[in-house]
């Protein structure tokens, strides 16, 4: 075990300095000036000269890669042009709240996505397997933001059993403890902050985790049918066990090894996947950030955003190798 940490520990350095180094050119391609967005629209040439200066923008490519890299090792991701505060505290700031939407989602992908790729593998090649193939398909082909507007005109806007948008019903707030609205609601004992906290939850949760469900379903399905197959479930059954510990406990147990692999590297996917749900749904967090750092051409505020997604990916990884 800890020479399989160690490894993937080493592996994730390098990842983590090639996606320094991507980044890092991202700042020299992408359009905009970053002077110019600091010191603002109006400023004169010689005041985004001096601001260059100041940033270091006016120095040779590479002296600006060192200067860029010493400040990622020292944990500074530069300053945001619209919030006027630092990268790295705005993103820690917002990404409980994103990160409260990604665990929602993931709950809904695993307690939908397993129970039917189970299920179809079981009744594999009949009506049930079909119509469970047909709904993941339907999951991965509709666009984020389309189902997100669908549920809102159904759930909100029709039936008036959801809300529409936000994190809390108007004129209701909650102590920030975690940053997790729903689990600030709990920890200071307002059951129904919590309730309306959770109720706001559904809907985006449900759009962030549809096409994440298809992949998770087609794995599980996938390998209950090599599992099933299998000559130890077939020992199972000639023993006279019920068909549902075969199926959950020696045929599901061996399904999700592979299946926990996918459902690790989703967790950093759904967090960069919430660029679009949040926009949507009127949620601050990581993506809500990101899409205005991009409306305002605050580059050093993308940057960051995809640096700390990046972070969060290779960790899971780590988690799901360990795992």
């Amino acid at each position: 075990m800890a020479r399989l940490l160690l490894r993937r520990l080493t592996t994730s350095v390098v990842v983590l300095l090639g996606l320094a180094v991507v980044t890092f050119l991202m700042t020299q391609v992408l359009p905009g000036d970053p002077a110019r967005a600091a010191a603002g629209r109006n400023a004169t040439a010689e005041q985004v000269a001096v601001v260059a200066a100041r940033l270091g923008l006016d120095q040779p490519l590479w002296d600006q890669f060192l200067a860029y890299m010493g400040r990622l090792f020292q944990g500074d991701l530069g300053t945001s042009v619209f919030t006027q505060r630092p990268v790295l505290e705005d993103v820690a700031a917002m990404l409980p709240s994103s990160v409260e939407l990604v665990l929602a989602a993931m709950v809904i992908n695993v307690m939908v996505a397993v129970p039917l790729g189970t299920y179809a593998a079981w009744r594999n090649g009949r009506a049930a397997d079909a119509a469970a193939r047909l709904i993941t398909l339907l999951g991965a082909a509709m666009p984020v933001f389309w189902l997100g507007l669908m549920l809102q005109l159904l759930f909100a806007a029709e039936l008036r059993v959801l809300p529409l948008t936000g994190q809390l019903s108007f004129g209701r707030q909650v102590p920030s403890i975690t940053g997790m609205t729903s689990v600030d609601a709990l920890l200071s004992g307002d059951l129904a902050a919590f309730g309306d906290a959770v109720a706001h939850l559904v809907l985006p949760a449900i759009t962030l985790a549809a096409s994440f469900v298809a992949v998770v379903a087609r794995t599980v399905r996938s390998s209950m049918l090599t599992a099933l197959s299998s000559d130890y479930i077939a020992l199972a059954r000639a023993t006279g066990a019920s068909e549902f510990r075969v199926v959950v406990r020696h045929g599901l147990r061996n399904a999700l090894v592979p299946a926990s692999t996918i459902l690790g590297m989703q967790l950093g996917w759904m967090l960069g996947s919430t660029v679009l749900v949040e926009s949507v749904f009127g949620r601050t967090g990581i993506g809500a950030y990101a899409v205005t750092a991009v409306l305002q051409n605050d580059l050093y505020a993308v940057i960051g955003t995809v640096l700390v997604i990046g972070v969060v990916f290779v960790l899971a990884n780590i988690a799901v190798d360990l795992v």
